[in-house]
């Protein structure tokens, strides 16, 4: 095994967070051997399974003085160049930027207007190393290389989670959340701070692109929209039962007889009168609180009768004869003699000339 007398990791790779020198196994180093740490790295230098130290950018000589615990752990038989075995992690100290989460599964939101929908949320976070020792020592452990690849499922556990968590505490409308999104992800941000910071890690960023409910639900939105003149719920659930009746009626090839039909007739009378009460409430505007539409139809009114004069019996409003005595139940109207115009019975002049009827000049 050859001596290593620089050690260093200057081709960082796309999303590689940790890659340990040498990467399959331990190394063979000497006091002396130089270690190169560039800018936005640190080095962990590891003995034994054990973390020695942890270097900053710049170049550092291997010695007892920057390690002291090498002391005890390494011989000096040839004036302290003796090979010992040792490996070193260098850990990438940049920002990782644009890293997804979303909901594998629609998550179940109580709504405040809808009730219990199913809800898709993403975005995307970023994070960095905030103490390398911590994290390869939670998370990386052994391995050679370490990416965010690696680590990507098991923080968007943690991410969903917390986000559930938050949903939950949130009493308003699915109608209202999207607004919310900039509060909901400050709130996740401050929520998931001790989770990353447990790992050895800190998150520098969290946001919410959408929470968007399904397509059915979607649907049930644009139709109470539709029905934002109507008023309240009560009135966008009979929308609904008319939309299912509807439904039924255009599906013939369902089980149905003529009972079946009956009923739906009688359901469709009982559904057409409630949205007809409905639409006139929604349509009075603010004039006037909604009121609850009947429950049973107001009796048909009597039909107008009057009494004939000759021989009192009860003639329907309007007839000319009395269909007992069949005499005549309106006077005949008064000729002017001088223009000839009709006046009505009783009249004492003539409403076209001004002549005098009653006495005929």
């Amino acid at each position: 095994m050859a001596i290593l007398d620089l050690i260093e990791h200057p081709n960082e790779m796309s999303g590689e967070i940790v890659r340990r020198v040498p990467e399959g196994d331990s190394g063979e180093f000497r006091l002396g051997s130089q270690l190169v740490v560039r800018e936005g790295q640190r080095a962990i230098f590891v003995r034994d399974g054990k973390a020695l130290d942890v270097f900053g950018p710049g170049r550092h000589t291997i010695s007892t003085n920057n390690i002291p615990l090498l002391t005890g752990l390494i011989g000096l038989p040839f004036g302290g160049r003796s090979p010992f075995t040792a490996e070193v992690y260098f850990v990438s100290m940049r920002e990782f930027t644009d890293m997804k989460w979303g909901t594998a599964q629609p998550v179940v939101y109580r709504d405040s207007e809808l009730g219990m929908v199913r809800l898709r949320a993403f975005g995307t976070y970023a994070m960095r190393v905030a103490d390398p020792q911590v994290f390869v020592g939670t998370v990386v452990g052994a391995r050679g290389a370490y990416t965010t690849a690696a680590i990507d499922d098991f923080l968007k556990s943690v991410v969903i989670n917390e986000f559930n968590d938050l949903l939950g505490e949130v009493q308003t409308s699915i109608l209202d959340l999207q607004r919310m999104t900039g509060e909901i992800a400050d709130g996740a941000r401050h929520a998931l701070g001790d989770d990353f910071q447990r790992l050895g890690l800190a998150l520098t960023a969290f946001n919410i692109s959408a929470i968007t409910p399904p397509d059915e639900v979607m649907r049930r939105i644009d139709e109470r929209s539709g029905m934002a003149a109507l008023g309240d719920m009560g009135t966008y659930t009979q929308f609904q039962a008319a939309q299912a009746l509807r439904d039924a009626a255009q599906n013939p090839g369902g089980a149905g007889d003529a009972t079946s039909t009956g009923v739906g007739l009688g359901a469709g009378l009982g559904l057409g009168q409630a949205m007809a009460g409905a639409v006139r409430a929604g349509f009075a505007g603010q004039a006037a609180p909604q009121q609850a539409a009947p429950q049973q139809a107001a009796p048909a009114a009597a039909p107008a009768t009057t009494t004939c004069p000759n021989c009192q019996a009860t003639v329907a409003a309007g007839a000319k004869f009395c269909p007992n005595c069949g005499k005549a139940l309106q006077a005949a109207p008064v000729v002017c003699p001088k223009c000839g115009t009709q006046n009505q019975a009783g009249a004492k002049f003539c409403t076209n000339c001004g002549t005098g009827l009653a006495t005929g000049g």
